[in-house]
Protein backbone atom coordinates (compact mmCIF):
# COMPACT_ATOMS: atom_id res chain seq x y z
CA UNK A 1 0.00 0.00 0.00
CA UNK A 2 1.25 3.25 -1.03
CA UNK A 3 1.90 5.72 2.54
CA UNK A 4 1.55 9.01 0.17
CA UNK A 5 -0.42 11.85 2.15
CA UNK A 6 0.67 14.96 0.61
CA UNK A 7 -1.15 16.25 -2.98
CA UNK A 8 2.08 17.64 -3.64
CA UNK A 9 3.82 14.02 -4.17
CA UNK A 10 1.28 12.75 -6.57
CA UNK A 11 1.68 16.37 -8.28
CA UNK A 12 5.31 16.07 -8.69
CA UNK A 13 5.13 12.37 -9.62
CA UNK A 14 2.62 13.76 -12.86
CA UNK A 15 5.37 16.49 -13.56
CA UNK A 16 2.23 19.03 -13.08
CA UNK A 17 4.06 21.30 -10.37
CA UNK A 18 6.27 21.59 -7.32
CA UNK A 19 6.15 21.07 -3.53
CA UNK A 20 4.16 24.09 -1.81
CA UNK A 21 5.56 24.51 1.41
CA UNK A 22 2.51 26.96 2.03
CA UNK A 23 -0.03 24.60 2.63
CA UNK A 24 -0.06 21.68 5.07
CA UNK A 25 -2.55 18.53 4.68
CA UNK A 26 -4.40 17.83 7.58
CA UNK A 27 -3.29 15.33 10.61
CA UNK A 28 -3.73 12.05 9.71
CA UNK A 29 -6.22 10.13 12.05
CA UNK A 30 -5.04 8.22 15.23
CA UNK A 31 -4.41 4.62 14.20
CA UNK A 32 -5.59 4.18 18.13
CA UNK A 33 -8.53 4.39 17.23
CA UNK A 34 -10.86 1.33 18.84
CA UNK A 35 -13.02 0.98 16.26
CA UNK A 36 -13.78 -2.17 14.34
CA UNK A 37 -12.02 -3.56 11.47
CA UNK A 38 -14.22 -2.68 8.30
CA UNK A 39 -15.59 0.70 10.19
CA UNK A 40 -11.73 1.68 10.51
CA UNK A 41 -11.19 0.82 6.95
CA UNK A 42 -14.16 2.87 5.93
CA UNK A 43 -12.78 5.82 8.21
CA UNK A 44 -9.52 5.46 6.74
CA UNK A 45 -10.97 5.72 3.04
CA UNK A 46 -13.33 8.82 3.92
CA UNK A 47 -9.95 10.48 5.64
CA UNK A 48 -7.81 9.60 2.68
CA UNK A 49 -10.79 11.19 0.36
CA UNK A 50 -11.09 14.54 2.29
CA UNK A 51 -7.55 15.01 3.19
CA UNK A 52 -6.99 14.71 -1.34
CA UNK A 53 -10.03 17.06 -1.85
CA UNK A 54 -8.82 19.68 1.13
CA UNK A 55 -5.20 19.62 -0.39
CA UNK A 56 -6.40 20.02 -4.10
CA UNK A 57 -9.37 23.14 -2.70
CA UNK A 58 -6.17 24.45 -0.67
CA UNK A 59 -4.70 25.09 -4.24
CA UNK A 60 -7.13 26.54 -5.75
CA UNK A 61 -9.17 28.88 -3.74
CA UNK A 62 -8.54 28.41 -0.06
CA UNK A 63 -12.38 29.96 0.57
CA UNK A 64 -13.68 26.93 -0.53
CA UNK A 65 -14.53 23.50 1.89
CA UNK A 66 -15.44 20.16 1.89
CA UNK A 67 -17.11 17.77 3.41
CA UNK A 68 -17.25 13.61 3.04
CA UNK A 69 -19.90 11.21 4.23
CA UNK A 70 -20.42 8.24 3.73
CA UNK A 71 -23.34 7.04 2.21
CA UNK A 72 -24.40 3.32 1.19
CA UNK A 73 -21.25 1.66 -0.37
CA UNK A 74 -20.52 5.32 -1.85
CA UNK A 75 -18.36 8.24 -0.26
CA UNK A 76 -20.13 11.44 -1.19
CA UNK A 77 -18.25 15.25 -1.16
CA UNK A 78 -19.14 17.62 -1.26
CA UNK A 79 -16.99 21.08 -2.33
CA UNK A 80 -18.82 24.53 -1.73
CA UNK A 81 -17.95 28.24 -1.22
CA UNK A 82 -18.69 31.31 -2.84
CA UNK A 83 -16.82 30.36 -6.10
CA UNK A 84 -17.44 26.77 -6.16
CA UNK A 85 -19.35 26.37 -9.21
CA UNK A 86 -16.68 27.97 -11.11
CA UNK A 87 -14.17 25.04 -10.12
CA UNK A 88 -17.12 22.75 -11.85
CA UNK A 89 -16.05 23.76 -15.26
CA UNK A 90 -17.51 23.66 -18.37
CA UNK A 91 -20.37 20.47 -18.50
CA UNK A 92 -19.01 19.49 -15.05
CA UNK A 93 -15.87 18.14 -16.90
CA UNK A 94 -13.76 19.52 -14.52
CA UNK A 95 -15.49 18.10 -11.88
CA UNK A 96 -15.93 14.98 -13.40
CA UNK A 97 -11.56 14.59 -13.50
CA UNK A 98 -11.63 15.52 -9.78
CA UNK A 99 -14.14 12.84 -9.33
CA UNK A 100 -12.00 10.42 -11.46
CA UNK A 101 -8.50 11.86 -9.65
CA UNK A 102 -10.30 11.09 -6.12
CA UNK A 103 -11.44 7.35 -6.97
CA UNK A 104 -7.99 6.85 -8.36
CA UNK A 105 -6.05 8.11 -4.50
CA UNK A 106 -8.59 6.39 -2.95
CA UNK A 107 -7.94 2.83 -4.72
CA UNK A 108 -4.34 3.45 -5.08
CA UNK A 109 -3.87 4.39 -1.04
CA UNK A 110 -6.17 2.74 0.26
CA UNK A 111 -6.53 -0.51 -1.96
CA UNK A 112 -10.33 0.55 -2.28
CA UNK A 113 -11.53 0.11 -5.92
CA UNK A 114 -14.73 -1.22 -4.55
CA UNK A 115 -15.76 2.16 -2.76
CA UNK A 116 -17.37 4.41 -5.45
CA UNK A 117 -17.08 7.93 -4.68
CA UNK A 118 -19.35 10.90 -5.54
CA UNK A 119 -18.08 14.39 -5.79
CA UNK A 120 -20.37 17.24 -6.23
CA UNK A 121 -19.27 20.99 -6.42
CA UNK A 122 -21.64 23.96 -5.47
CA UNK A 123 -24.66 21.89 -6.09
CA UNK A 124 -23.78 21.45 -9.85
CA UNK A 125 -24.58 17.02 -9.75
CA UNK A 126 -27.71 18.67 -7.74
CA UNK A 127 -29.00 20.72 -10.71
CA UNK A 128 -28.30 18.25 -13.55
CA UNK A 129 -30.33 15.79 -12.07
CA UNK A 130 -32.99 18.47 -11.26
CA UNK A 131 -32.03 19.33 -15.48
CA UNK A 132 -32.36 15.77 -16.38
CA UNK A 133 -35.38 14.71 -14.72
CA UNK A 134 -37.23 17.19 -16.35
CA UNK A 135 -35.96 16.37 -19.53
CA UNK A 136 -36.98 13.04 -18.88
CA UNK A 137 -40.83 14.17 -17.91
CA UNK A 138 -41.12 15.85 -21.27
CA UNK A 139 -39.70 13.31 -23.19
CA UNK A 140 -41.70 10.83 -21.37
CA UNK A 141 -45.14 13.05 -22.30
CA UNK A 142 -44.14 13.11 -26.30
CA UNK A 143 -42.77 9.27 -26.66
CA UNK A 144 -46.89 8.89 -24.88
CA UNK A 145 -48.36 10.59 -26.98
CA UNK A 146 -46.59 9.36 -30.42
CA UNK A 147 -46.14 5.98 -29.18
CA UNK A 148 -42.72 6.19 -30.84
CA UNK A 149 -39.38 5.33 -28.76
CA UNK A 150 -37.00 8.33 -28.34
CA UNK A 151 -33.47 7.36 -28.22
CA UNK A 152 -31.05 9.80 -26.30
CA UNK A 153 -27.48 10.57 -27.23
CA UNK A 154 -24.93 8.87 -25.29
CA UNK A 155 -24.22 9.57 -21.85
CA UNK A 156 -22.64 8.36 -18.34
CA UNK A 157 -23.89 5.89 -16.47
CA UNK A 158 -24.67 8.66 -13.65
CA UNK A 159 -26.95 10.11 -15.86
CA UNK A 160 -28.57 7.64 -17.33
CA UNK A 161 -29.32 6.14 -13.56
CA UNK A 162 -31.14 9.75 -13.40
CA UNK A 163 -32.93 9.23 -16.07
CA UNK A 164 -34.44 5.62 -15.31
CA UNK A 165 -35.19 6.78 -11.86
CA UNK A 166 -37.20 9.35 -13.11
CA UNK A 167 -39.31 7.33 -15.18
CA UNK A 168 -39.33 3.88 -13.10
CA UNK A 169 -42.66 4.20 -11.75
CA UNK A 170 -43.91 6.02 -14.80
CA UNK A 171 -47.44 4.89 -15.80
CA UNK A 172 -46.93 5.02 -19.45
CA UNK A 173 -43.58 4.74 -20.84
CA UNK A 174 -40.13 2.93 -19.79
CA UNK A 175 -36.87 3.66 -20.08
CA UNK A 176 -33.78 1.48 -20.59
CA UNK A 177 -29.86 1.55 -21.97
CA UNK A 178 -28.60 0.00 -25.09
CA UNK A 179 -25.28 0.11 -26.60
CA UNK A 180 -21.52 -0.56 -24.77
CA UNK A 181 -19.17 1.46 -23.23
CA UNK A 182 -18.84 5.26 -24.53
CA UNK A 183 -21.69 4.89 -26.91
CA UNK A 184 -24.28 3.39 -24.47
CA UNK A 185 -27.50 5.58 -24.39
CA UNK A 186 -30.85 5.51 -22.98
CA UNK A 187 -34.47 4.72 -24.85
CA UNK A 188 -37.64 5.57 -23.70
CA UNK A 189 -40.48 3.84 -25.40
CA UNK A 190 -44.02 3.18 -24.47
CA UNK A 191 -44.76 0.88 -21.51
CA UNK A 192 -46.78 -2.21 -23.25
CA UNK A 193 -49.30 -3.93 -20.98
Amino acid sequence: MDNRTNLDDYLAELGISEADESVTPPPMPDASDSAPVQEAADTDARGTLERFLRGLIARIDPELSVTVREVDDALEAEISGENAARLAGRDGRTLGAIEVIAYTVLSKQEGRGDTRVRVDIGGFRKRQADTLSKLAERLAIGVAKSGEPHELQPMPAAERRVIHIALKEHPDVMSESVGEGASRRLVIKPRHG
